[in-house]
């Protein structure tokens, strides 16, 4: 029997909900491609209910306990003497969410001799050290494409917050204010802008499908270029690298995976190439900019905005810049985990378990790391150190 050791974030403060502000999710019959949703063998939860916070459980435990396994959930990830590190040596299925990660190091790793198994509940498993995983046999998993429109949705959000000064204007409101001036003075139309994205994956394309209507020019730059009925479609431009992409664009967002290529990628240098007053958007992973260069640039003007939700360390600290850096819209790791996400990234971590259970193959596009090499999915979208 196994025990599976799962690390998801708290509950509400206020604890956890007894009603919801709907009855139902809006039925989704598949991802754009053909992809399938999750497809396990049942599920005992409520989609629309929250899964992803710690009594929750991902509604994994019936599933697990009727099997004789055990289940042990935590929030508690950080420090030699976290619940985590305490139940992970003789682990053999870890689950954690991107919006709460469980950092498995190479010394974590090491200290797991029975782990055989790491799940992403949502996308991105890059607080997983990859090389670790291949050399301990560790095969990584995550639900791809379970929250990719989520995060679309998000990106296209904050893209009009930052542009048309949404939030400072709904704090004039909140503080009884009504100057129209002070709100006015950093509002844009977005109409006509140049907006190129960093990755044109599910998620990038995604986003690039949802700004064509805003008759805007698009951009991007990806390792693995579109079909050319995709970009005549949508009036793209594709250009070989970043670099040679920002200095067109009002806007860039970002939304590519974290490997070695992509880390620390925008710094000053590569800021200083953007357009003054251009807005940096990114959903994918705060190590992709670095911290203290998007701090300079906001401070200098040389960006007008910033906007994600991804941060590192997760949870950020209190003293965090980006917390009080001017002119963001910086939101906790949550465009991935709406309570619709939440109902697919659930159901597909049952099925990711389910197979690897009963010994039947886990479906390739959920493989990020199997038989000592990346697999599936992450042959795809990662690199390696080695």
């Amino acid at each position: 029997m196994a025990k599976v050791l799962c690390v998801l974030y708290d509950d509400p403060t206020g604890g956890y909900p007894a009603t919801y502000a709907r009855d139902d999710l809006p039925v989704v019959d598949g991802y754009p491609g053909g992809q399938t949703l999750p497809t396990p063998k049942a599920v005992d939860f409520t989609p629309g209910h929250l899964l992803g916070s710690v009594s929750g459980e991902l509604g994994l435990r019936r599933f697990l306990e009727e099997r004789g396994h055990t289940l042990v959930v935590t929030s508690d990830k950080e420090g030699a003497d976290s619940v985590f590190d305490r139940e992970l040596p003789d682990a053999d299925v870890v689950i954690s969410q991107p919006f709460w990660p469980a950092y498995l190091t190479a010394e974590r790793i090491a200290r797991a001799p029975k782990l055989k198994l790491a799940v992403t509940a949502g996308i991105g498993s890059d607080h997983v050290d990859l090389d670790a995983a291949i050399a301990h046999g560790v095969t990584v998993a995550e639900v791809t494409y379970c929250n990719s429109i989520s995060v679309a949705e998000h990106v296209v959000m904050m893209i009009l917050s930052q542009v048309r000064n949404y939030l400072p204007s709904y704090q004039v409101v909140l503080d009884g204010g009504w100057n129209i001036a002070d709100c006015v003075s950093r509002s844009y139309d977005v109409e006509g802008m140049h907006i190129g994205t960093v990755a044109a994956g599910r998620i990038g394309l995604a986003v690039l499908r949802r700004l064509k209507p805003f008759d805007v020019h698009l951009h991007y730059t990806d390792r693995h270029r579109l079909p050319r009925e995709i970009e005549e479609e949508l009036g793209l431009t594709w250009h070989e690298s970043t670099q040679d992409m920002v200095p067109f664009c009002d806007v860039v967002t970002v939304n590519a995976p974290l490997h070695p290529e992509t880390e620390g990628l925008f710094d000053d240098k590569l800021i200083s190439t953007m357009k003054r007053g251009a807005y940096l958007i990114n959903t994918a992973r705060a190590k992709i900019a670095d911290r203290d260069s998007v701090v300079r640039a906001l401070e200098s003007g040389q960006l007008a905005g910033y906007a994600g939700d991804v941060w590192y360390p997760q949870p950020a600290p209190a003293d965090h810049p980006w917390r009080t850096m001017p002119h963001h819209g910086m939101t906790p790791h949550i465009s991935g985990s709406s309570l619709s996400a939440q109902a697919r990234y659930a159901a597909g971590t049952r099925e990711i378990l389910e197979a690897w259970f009963d010994g039947t193959p886990i479906r390739d596009e959920y493989l990020i790391v199997q038989g000592g090499g990346l697999a599936g999915a992450g042959a795809h979208s990662y690199s390696t150190r080695a």
